[in-house]
């Protein structure tokens, strides 16, 4: 993993520019039947132009046979050590819907979802309500939810199904993160109770009472929905510390995403974030439009290959990989110094979530050593065979300042 006072101690301030391209699950594996990926699978031309003319090779996000979650490998891409740096995921989500925290604050992410009569969770997702839906239901459990003794709730409304909040103490209660969620993560389950990690914990059992508390006061207010009837709850968590990208790099970096719980770790490490994209095509448009701006790093998320592969939809995620490659043109095209082309971690299709597979990543720079490794394609196969090998995630952006020339020299 990465020293990062090192790296801070060897950074240096050029015109250079890195672009890093995240497309979030990108791994994937075999499909039962055709015994090929989804990579394997797609028509992708551009990638696999962009393969012959990089630093090709494989990541493991956190570390062999681990599968992370998006905070974790996000973090890793950016260099940082994500077991040091352990990022709750309501943190990160209440950050990109630009809520603001205090230190003594627990944030956390949620869910509406359907259960039957019998109290059994039928749907996570609540059939992927709409986010206007979704306003409309925050709304009316805001009025009616403000505050559990001296607890205040803050709620903001997310995309689709998703919102987020915070837990605010305004008397004596003190707050802790230290408590479990209630979604067991599996239709067909009953919800898990809210408890401390540890019994003898009392800052955390009383934080687990409030939380149990507010989310049976939100099934009474949701009781007569027929979709969105219930909340399940995780990613509690407290404001980290962390150095920024700024500090570390003494780089000048902005976000581009459309999701918020993405916006949230790139605010946390100190980026600054775009508004108003909802779609890939809006954050390459954007790209543009900033491109001759003084921001020297520049972060572009894609989110849909990742869902369609937790939806097990195989095809579905190998068209939307064609679908970003008839747009990389447009940022090849650009010429950055440096192009990073990578996932936050792997979401196969066939295992409907997020996985321990390694991830495909190519460096494309006018100072990498000409491939000739005969890296033709660009899928799991044909990059495991690339000069960069398998490597950690936090390596990525070392390697992308040292060839965008922003790595002094260790020692005489």
């Amino acid at each position: 993993m990465n020293n990062l006072n090192l790296i801070k101690s060897l950074s240096i301030k050029n015109e250079k520019k890195i672009v890093m391209l995240v497309i979030d699950g990108l791994g994937g594996a075999p499909k039962i039947d055709t015994q090929k990926t989804e990579l394997e699978t797609a028509n992708i031309p551009n990638f696999d132009k962009l393969a012959s003319n990089s630093l090709c090779g494989l990541s493991v996000p956190v570390d062999y046979g681990i599968t992370p979650g998006s905070g974790p490998g996000h973090l890793a891409l950016f260099g940082y050590d994500p077991i040091e740096n352990l990022i709750g995921r309501g943190v990160l989500e209440v950050l990109g819907l630009g809520m603001q925290m205090s230190n003594n604050d627990v944030a956390f992410r949620g869910n509406f979802a359907t259960i039957d009569k019998n109290g059994v969770i039928t749907d996570r997702r609540a059939g992927r309500i709409s986010t206007e839906t979704n306003v409309e239901l925050i709304k009316k459990i805001s009025q009616k939810i403000k505050k559990i003794d001296d607890v205040e709730i803050f709620l903001q409304s997310g995309k689709g199904h998703r919102f987020a909040g915070i837990f605010r103490s305004s008397g004596n209660t003190i707050l802790s993160d230290q408590i479990t969620e209630n979604d067991p993560h599996k239709e067909g389950n009953k919800p898990y109770k809210i408890l401390p990690i540890n019994s003898l914990d009392k800052n955390a059992k009383r934080t687990a009472q409030i939380v149990e508390t507010f989310i049976n006061e939100v099934k009474n207010i949701l009781i007569s929905e027929e979709k969105a009837n219930y909340c399940l709850l995780r990613g509690f968590s407290k404001y980290p510390d962390i150095p920024t990208m700024q500090e570390v790099y003494k780089l000048n970096p902005i976000a581009i995403a459309v999701y918020p719980m993405y916006k949230g770790l790139a605010q946390l490490v100190g980026m600054e974030i775009v508004k108003g994209c909802e779609s890939i095509t809006d954050e390459i448009k954007k790209l543009k439009e900033l491109y001759k701006k003084p921001y020297d790093f520049y972060y572009i998320h894609f989110k849909d290959t990742d869902a369609m592969g937790e939806d097990g939809n195989f095809d579905a995620k190998v068209q939307k990989l064609e679908e970003i490659d008839k747009l990389l043109p447009e940022v090849i095209n650009m010429n950055p110094d440096i192009l990073i082309v990578t996932g936050d971690h792997s979401t196969p299709a066939v295992t409907k979530g997020h996985s321990w597979h390694p991830v495909p990543v190519a460096i494309m720079s006018n100072h990498i050593p000409t491939p000739k490794n005969n890296v033709i394609k660009f899928d799991e196969q044909n990059l495991s065979k690339g000069m960069l090998g398998t490597i950690y995630s936090t390596k990525i952006m070392p390697l992308a300042m040292a060839y965008a020339g922003k790595l002094d020299k260790y020692g005489a």
